[in-house]
């Protein structure tokens, strides 16, 4: 008898503690009002190690396979991605970059030493025409960074004319010279970039003056119209916040914010690739907090701008690890790095109300990078299947969401979700919710309910590896890739998931 009660009880404790992991979330299909822009899915290329040279850009008599001197490669993989818009040339070098050194014969275009980065010459061989060809090539949108730290109002002005006039202007004209005869669409210009620290140091005081009498004299050319984006704060600087609002107001069309996931609970920034588990989850802790950064910024947006006529630009985010030995920023990217741009995205998607864009840093072998090149060999990382997964949240209606999840405390007193979801409908009716299961060691079941909608078939897509400092190397590219997810059924009014540990899912649910 005692056997029996023993054995019932274990049972009893064994399904409550079944319960206690299932995950619930409630999506609303029907509550859905503001679209998650496709600029929030934004990439960020600047002149840095070979983010550029070798990247990028090969020039057209490479032995590398090439496009008009762009990687074919890289060109097709950043196609698959829909980019909807690219930022250049920095970063801190934009606030060095003087842009006439990069235009006309590349034989004869300056040289210059990139002191921000290393003292490495830059020939000045992939400048603006290369630029803003390559952003047509890929269907995106440029965002330009003009110079305020060390640059004219004048060259400014001039460069803005040089894009976009397509008048008998002086600058119309030299473009012509140089080969091109009609404008390009130049929608994105950022006036300065981190004006508080590498970009010149500034009080926002000062700053904000300097925006005021710059970005002036950014016009309007032929119908095109820009989007004016004023440097703005490092993750906490509230106080550059208040006083760009205060100063500047909706004379800038956006305000950048700036935030890395970097140093970690040590106080070191780390490794990219060997790390415990107690430090992955601290950078989870740190990749979540950005939540709190934003709504501290928001906050004081929506004091001075209750339209919201303000976007708020989150241009420059993502880890930032120790390179690899002998590299300049080259960085590897594991499956922590993709929990980091997929809870990311997560937190974005909940303000775009506010949040226009995002760029996360940078596109290729630089930081958080889509895509890793040595020589003619090309190799996709985990972030880069994760925007893949994303791809359907682009231009859709954020759906509001309720979870029940478990959490975790972790270094640096926070206390993360072990879950988290976003997710949203597009203009076909088919909703799309992604999953991240955080746990480091844990499966999950997830039970989603949509309100009184109609389901009539679940697909998904899962990336997954064993073990969290998986990755993507040049001898074993596939490693980590996207796989058709099966382990979603609709039963009894709600679909039922079965999460591995460390796994994000992506569902399409018709």
């Amino acid at each position: 008898m005692k056997k029996l009660f023993c054995a019932l009880f274990l049972a009893a404790c064994a399904g409550t503690m079944s319960a206690q992991e299932v995950v619930t979330v409630a999506v609303h299909p029907g509550q859905g009002e503001q679209k998650i822009s496709r600029h929030i899915y934004g990439q960020f290329a600047e002149h840095l190690g070979t983010c550029i040279y070798g990247g990028l850009w090969v020039g057209e008599d490479s032995e590398i396979p090439n496009t008009q001197g762009y990687r074919t490669d890289v060109l097709e993989a950043l196609k698959r991605l829909n980019i909807p818009n690219l930022r250049w040339p920095g970063g801190c070098f934009a606030d060095e970059y003087h842009w006439m050194d990069g235009i006309g014969p590349r034989a004869e275009r300056p040289k210059m030493s990139n002191n921000n980065w290393g003292g490495l010459v830059e020939d000045n061989s992939f400048g603006t025409h290369e630029f803003l060809n390559l952003c047509e090539i890929l269907g995106c949108e440029p965002y330009v960074s003009l110079n305020v730290g060390s640059g004219t109002v004048e060259e400014m002005a001039k460069w803005v004319e040089y894009m976009t006039s397509d008048g008998d202007t002086p600058m119309a004209k030299l473009r012509r010279e140089n080969g091109r005869d009609k404008a390009w669409k130049v929608r994105f210009i950022g006036v300065g970039n981190e004006s508080w620290g590498c970009g010149g140091n500034m009080r926002p005081e000062y700053y904000a003056d300097l925006y005021r009498r710059y970005s002036t004299y950014c016009r309007n050319y032929d119908g095109n119209r820009l989007f004016k984006i004023a440097c703005g704060a490092g993750e906490y600087d509230l106080n550059w916040t208040e006083t760009m609002m205060q100063r500047v107001g909706t004379r800038m069309n956006g305000l950048s914010l700036h935030y890395y996931t970097v140093t970690g609970w040590s106080g070191k920034k780390g490794s990219a690739t060997e790390f415990a588990k107690e430090d992955y989850y601290w950078t989870i802790g740190k990749c979540l907090d950005i939540e709190n950064a934003i709504k501290a910024h928001i906050a004081i947006m929506d004091k001075y701008d209750p339209k919201k006529r303000v976007g708020l630009m989150v241009d420059e985010w993502g880890t930032w690890w120790e390179p690899e030995p002998g590299t300049q920023l080259f960085q590897q990217n594991t499956l922590r790095d993709a929990f980091v741009a997929a809870l990311s995205l997560n937190v974005f998607h909940k303000y775009v109300d506010r949040i226009r864009m995002t760029n996360i840093a940078q596109i290729v072998n630089v930081l958080q990078s889509m895509i890793l090149t040595r020589g003619d060999k090309m190799v996709l990382t985990p972030t880069y299947f994760v925007y893949e997964m994303y791809k359907p949240h682009q231009d859709a209606l954020s759906l509001p969401l309720d979870i029940d999840t478990p959490t975790r405390e972790v270094r640096g007193d926070r206390t993360i979700p072990l879950v988290s979801a976003t997710a949203s409908r597009d203009d076909q009716g088919r909703v799309h919710v992604s999953l991240a299961n955080i746990d480091a060691d844990h499966a999950r079941k997830v039970r989603i309910t949509l309100d009184d909608m109609s389901v009539k078939k679940v697909s998904g897509t899962i990336l997954h590896s064993r073990r969290l400092t998986d990755l993507n190397t040049f001898e074993n590219p596939d490693k980590i890739k996207l796989r058709p997810f099966k382990d979603a059924k609709y039963r009894n009014g709600a679909i039922e998931v079965d999460m591995p540990a460390h796994s994000i899912v992506t569902l399409e649910i018709e």
